[in-house]
């Protein structure tokens, strides 16, 4: 594998390659050059706002527990389910075999 000379990103394929040990011809090596010098490009412009007072977030918005208390409720009773079910043995649902 050939190193070439790092692009103007600061990345350079061929070497991300060769620590990847992932094999690239270098024509395919040239092309991801060319796309990464962009995207690099854009993230450096990033890095240039001023975010001094500006606190990190993990979330965009708020995150709260959505969850409700686990409280016990009145459900159906067994016989009412069962009668619906398509087969069913006294207190159980019968499921066609799967595994033979």
């Amino acid at each position: 594998m050939t190193t070439a000379a790092p692009a103007r990103s600061g990345l350079d394929v061929a070497h991300i390659c060769a620590l990847a040990h992932f094999d690239l011809p270098p024509e395919e090596q040239a092309k991801f050059q060319k796309e990464l010098a962009p995207i690099v490009a854009y993230v450096n412009k990033l890095s240039e706002l001023d975010l001094t007072g500006i606190e990190p977030t993990q979330y965009g918005q708020p995150v709260a527990n959505v969850l409700r208390e686990d409280v016990v409720e009145p459900s159906l009773d067994r016989e009412t389910v069962l009668r619906n079910a398509p087969d069913a043995s006294e207190t159980e649902f019968r499921m066609p075999r799967i595994v033979e």
